[in-house]
């Protein structure tokens, strides 16, 4: 009782609640007042959920095998609803709780690759690969691709010098950084293949020949291009299209160069203003061969590239 005023009074300052008030709504509203079912309705927590934790609180060194001698009849209470809607029902609840447990495996295997987020939306966009995204993260696992399927860590410095050549000298650094397989060898060298075909016959066909060596040998590009128009649209009965917003617009292009760089271009518009703007995927693989001209020193240093006819020259 005194936990459950404390409770009350921290969350409603301005409710001027008694002893009296608070005695009467833990007498009507008390947790022994509900079924299992219905509390774990009110809090949106699975049942067995709220009751493992009550549980836990009391006997804090449980071990699994008491936790399931103990729960019997409340996970029996849990689904007894299931079997009293039928066998469609059932069906139904089953297939749910499949694709949700799918679809948490899903996220730990996406996590490995880069997937910057918690959990994954169990929907049919998710699972055929259209689902929210970071840049990086898809700059990242382009790298792991690259360098076959081994994911390593992402820094930003790896060295700071300071007072160079005084009494005040000092150098930090960081350690050994250890790359982790998240894939197999044998799958990154064909996903680099097929993202090399989207380069060279696909998509990104604009970019291929960006880049090159010394020598003048084109530098192999490949890449991923994907194209998002995301809006809001209402129904209404029939199926009648009511209203059709525009959320945003984007267009991305995740790429590789040659066997050591990656990156990822994305064009992004968003609000109502994205409706105004009609550019695919081909934008960001355009913006990229665009800058090529830029980029190529860091690429190649041995290779330049004359004002005048913009062909490639051998450095000094």
């Amino acid at each position: 009782m005194k936990e459950f005023g404390a409770f009350l009074r921290a969350r409603l300052p301005d409710a001027k609640l008694d002893d009296g008030d608070i005695a009467a709504l833990y007498g009507k509203y008390g947790p022994d007042k509900f079924p299992l079912n219905d509390l774990g309705y009110l809090a949106r927590v699975h049942p067995l959920e709220l009751w493992l934790v009550s549980y836990l609180q009391k006997r804090p060194d449980a071990k699994r095998q008491e936790v399931l001698e103990a729960s019997v009849q409340e996970r029996q209470e849990s689904y007894r609803w299931l079997f009293k809607k039928g066998q469609s029902a059932q069906n139904t609840r089953i297939r749910i709780g499949l694709e949700e447990e799918a679809f948490q495996r899903i996220t730990e295997q996406w996590r490995k690759l880069g997937y910057p987020f918690e959990t994954l939306v169990p929907s049919f966009a998710t699972a055929i690969g259209s689902s929210a995204d970071r840049p990086a993260a898809l700059a990242e696992l382009v790298g792991i691709i690259q360098n076959d399927g081994v994911r390593q860590p992402t820094v930003r410095v790896r060295k700071l010098h300071f007072a160079a050549g005084t009494p005040y000298e000092a150098v930090v650094g960081l350690g050994e950084l250890r790359g982790q397989r998240v894939m197999k060898a044998e799958v990154a060298a064909t996903l680099r293949k097929a993202l090399m075909d989207v380069a060279q016959n696909g998509t990104a066909k604009r970019v291929w020949g960006s880049f090159k060596d010394s020598s003048g040998a084109v530098i192999p590009i490949g890449g991923k291009t994907g194209t998002g128009d995301h809006r809001l649209d209402r129904y209404g009965p029939g199926g009648h299209l009511i209203e059709s917003r525009a959320v945003n617009r984007t267009a991305t292009f995740a790429f590789y160069i040659g066997d050591r760089f990656f990156g990822t271009m994305t064009a992004f518009v968003h609000g109502p203003e994205a409706d105004n703007y009609r550019f695919t995927s081909a934008l960001p693989a355009q913006l990229l061969k665009s800058i090529a001209p830029a980029l190529q020193p860091l690429i190649d240093p041995g290779v330049t590239k004359t004002a005048d006819t913009g062909k490639p020259q051998t450095g000094l």
